[in-house]
């Protein structure tokens, strides 16, 4: 963590950026081009806006006191945008109302978002406040890749694939660019004929087929459970298991609680939801560990194999998020078991989803 300007080096038209998720919130300061100048991050389990108000009285108006009147934007991360919002949009009450309703989307993180933005207008009503969009990176999707094979009265409903953890994808694929062009690669002038598979692999995972850097297809769809195996999410599951346990009597919310809360890394294992946990109980021999890794695995390594369909080829895999920046392992075992797609690089890139919220919102005076 970075410290605070002193008292006699005020900020001066820093942006905030508060990330707001199920079990922390980070928070951080960066200058207008997107560096980070301090940051902080805080684990919580809220449940409703009198939680969220306590933890972030206790701890917010303190920390950031030595930036003062510096302040004058703030960035928000909001992981579901619906079909309304494909680029950062300010806040407003007519905006605020619109999000809320988008909640039910992804409850785990648009509520906690939705109750960080009411908390800071109360306490600097002056500050301008943003929302940037998990959802917005993946606007550009063909209709093939967004489209679901459902009936019409469906999809006039707005059911469809949206993906998410796009920030991030759009920092990976940024990153990537600007290493090809420092590089002078001749397949990747500017970044424009680069295809490069970016895998977000964290508490939440996503890849995301990026040509040019425009995401073409991603593995997340309507909500942020489909896909890829999580720490507690379950990824992709047969939709006839679903109906089968709703026949046996299970609940909606029976159902929700079971499938993002009680599967994904810990259903497997039964024992943790942590892949750093997993390595360590799979050496000493633990079945329900080694199940869930090879399980991940293998999900994973079917994902790639679809976004590099999707490319016709790649160039680079990136791996980024606190399991594919950090597993040294994955990365080990992605290399052997994907040298069959041919000539690629394979890099680690550390997630800066901050980052990309504080240059969306310094690009608002352009």
């Amino acid at each position: 963590m970075a410290p605070p300007p002193s008292a006699d080096s005020p900020a001066a038209g820093e942006v905030l950026v508060l990330n707001a998720g199920s079990s922390s919130l980070k928070v951080s300061v960066h200058g207008r081009g997107g560096d980070r100048l301090w940051s902080d991050q805080r684990s919580w389990s809220v449940a409703a806006a009198e939680d969220t108000e306590a933890v972030l009285d206790a701890w917010l108006p303190e920390a950031l006191a030595a930036w003062g009147d510096g302040l004058i934007r703030a960035g928000h991360r909001v992981v579901h945008g619906g079909e309304r919002f494909t680029a950062p949009i300010r806040l407003d009450a007519a905006v605020l109302e619109v999000l809320e309703g988008l909640v039910p989307l992804a409850p785990l993180h648009n509520g906690p978002a939705l109750r960080v933005m009411r908390w800071l207008s109360g306490w600097k009503p002056a500050i301008e406040q943003w929302a940037c969009f998990d959802t917005a990176f993946h606007s550009t999707l063909p209709p093939e890749a967004r489209t679901y094979a459902i009936p019409a009265r469906w999809r006039s409903e707005g059911l469809r694939r949206f993906g998410f953890h796009g920030l991030n994808h759009q920092h990976v694929a940024e990153t990537v660019a600007r290493r090809a062009q420092a590089e002078g690669r001749p397949d990747a002038p500017g970044g424009e004929a680069l295809r490069l598979i970016s895998c977000h692999l964290g508490a939440g995972c996503s890849l995301c087929a990026i040509r040019g850097g425009r995401s073409i297809a991603t593995t997340m769809g309507y909500t942020p459970m489909e896909g890829l195996v999580m720490a507690t999410r379950s990824g992709s599951v047969d939709p006839g298991l679903l109906l089968h346990r709703l026949r046996r009597g299970a609940t909606v919310e029976g159902l929700a609680q079971d499938l993002q809360q009680e599967s994904g890394l810990l259903g497997l294992s039964e024992l943790s939801p942590s892949m750093k946990d997993l390595r360590l109980a799979a050496a000493d021999g633990h079945g329900g560990a080694q199940l869930a890794i090879a399980v991940f695995r293998h999900q994973l390594l079917q994902g790639i194999g679809a976004m590099a369909a999707s490319l016709g080829g790649v160039d680079v895999v990136a791996l980024t998020g606190g399991i594919g920046q950090h597993d040294g392992a994955l990365k080990q075992e992605l290399e052997q078991a994907l040298t069959w797609l041919g000539p690629f690089e394979l890099v680690q890139v550390a997630a800066d989803e901050e980052g990309v919220i504080a240059r969306h919102c310094a690009a608002a005076d352009a």
